[in-house]
């Protein structure tokens, strides 16, 4: 299970509500061509937390963060399914805030307290949190997702997620 995302200006965006198959080909599409040119977080269209996308929602779950960015807030689509369930959004306000929300929460902060064995009490996927270093794992995909957060609100784009 993976972690997306997808930058989306606010015509896109409703374009993707009222058709979510041509969303899900504009997601294949954008990933398509960023898988060749591997662009940096900040200028990305698309952004992947890969499979930390759990262990962010424990730890920005218990910094009680104001914006759900790892399952994003309003649904569309909810016939369809883009691997483990249906897509969401967040729209621009929500991305700004987050976005700043994101800056303002250092990873280091997040981490501050936890137990390893916390997550895995709490069966956070993908497991083996008792690993030397496991909670340093999230902390260059946290970086990207804020970096990402960042250039879409500066855009004031909406933002697209979903779990692959």
């Amino acid at each position: 299970m993976i972690g997306e995302y997808l930058r989306v200006t606010a015509a896109e965006l409703g374009r993707a509500i009222q058709n979510p198959d041509w969303a899900l080909d504009f997601v294949e599409e954008v990933q398509d061509a960023e898988e060749e040119t591997n662009p940096a977080p900040a200028e990305a269209r698309h952004f992947s937390t890969y499979k930390t996308w759990d262990m962010l929602r424990f730890l920005l779950a218990r910094a009680e963060f104001p914006v759900n960015v790892i399952h994003g807030e309003e649904p569309f689509a909810e016939d369809e399914d883009w691997g483990y369930g249906p897509p969401r959004y967040l729209r621009p306000e929500r991305v700004r805030l987050a976005g700043k929300a994101l800056r303002s929460t250092s990873y280091t902060r997040l981490v501050t307290g936890v137990d390893p064995a916390e997550l895995t009490s709490a069966e956070v996927y993908p497991l083996g949190w008792g690993e030397p270093g496991a909670l340093e794992w999230g902390r260059h995909w946290y970086d990207g997702l804020t970096q990402f957060f960042e250039a879409a609100a500066e855009a004031n784009d909406a933002v697209i997620v979903w779990l692959d």
